[in-house]
């Protein structure tokens, strides 16, 4: 520790304060809970230098049914101070009671101060009219790519384009959950197939230009922006690393 402080102080010539409050868990707001998969870095003690036009974030929460992934982006939204967008991708279907239930399980966990409008289709539109110091929670990538299945592989690559080209010339931060699929049994019917072969890429393409991104499993949350390395940089790289 003193090293680090010694190397902060040649660097940037100040005296730093090595105290820092203890990780807050995603449930609570006490310190002396511990966030789960976190820890503190060599980096994250060094102060970085000033970005004269900071891009808002762009967060990607990932992981399997039931897995708490929604709840950890809710928590992000939250906690990032701003009044909250959020965007419900899924289409109502009344005749479907499990379904109905699913969608009033999330609506009861939201603050009564978050404004919630839907975008099943037109993701791409909506987000051009998010406002800066907003924050825009999209849940989810899923349930939006189910509602364009039938579109041909040419319209969902344009679709999937424009999506990715909104989210890289967003105002605001942007927090979206996506589902993880292909992680077992190949589905049995070409339609399953097609969802989790787009899903995979779209998650693939957002991942790749997101700030920060997290995957939601067995009750624990992974950074993975911190414990893995960008595809793109690993291939580029003689030893993959």
């Amino acid at each position: 520790m003193h090293q680090i402080a010694e190397t902060r102080t040649r660097i940037f010539g100040e005296t730093p304060n090595l105290s820092f409050n203890a990780p807050q868990s995603p449930l609570t707001d006490s310190p002396d809970d511990t966030f789960p998969g976190s820890f503190i870095s060599l980096y994250s003690l060094l102060p970085m230098p000033p970005n004269p036009h900071p891009k808002p974030p762009l967060i990607l929460v990932t992981g399997p049914s039931r897995s708490g992934k929604s709840e950890w982006a809710e928590w992000l939204a939250h906690h990032s101070h701003k009044p909250v967008t959020y965007v419900a991708t899924a289409a109502i279907a009344p005749d479907d009671a499990e379904w109905q239930a699913r969608i009033a399980q999330h609506q009861a966990r939201r603050p009564a101060a978050w404004q919630t409008i839907a975008g099943p289709v037109t993701l791409d539109t909506l987000l051009q009219t998010a406002e800066s110091n907003t924050c825009w929670l999209i849940d989810s990538l899923g349930t939006w790519l189910a509602n364009l299945l039938d579109d041909d592989d040419e319209t969902w690559q344009q679709t999937l384009q424009s999506l990715v080209e909104a989210l890289q010339q967003r105002q605001g931060e942007v927090i979206i959950v996506s589902e993880e699929t292909g992680w077992g049994v190949v589905p049995a019917y070409p339609i399953g197939r097609l969802f989790r072969d787009r899903l995979g890429e779209a998650t693939r393409r957002i991942g790749a230009i997101a700030t920060s991104v997290y995957l939601v499993t067995g009750g624990h949350v992974l950074n993975l922006s911190q414990l893995g390395t960008p595809l793109d940089q690993a291939i580029a790289t003689p030893d993959g690393r």
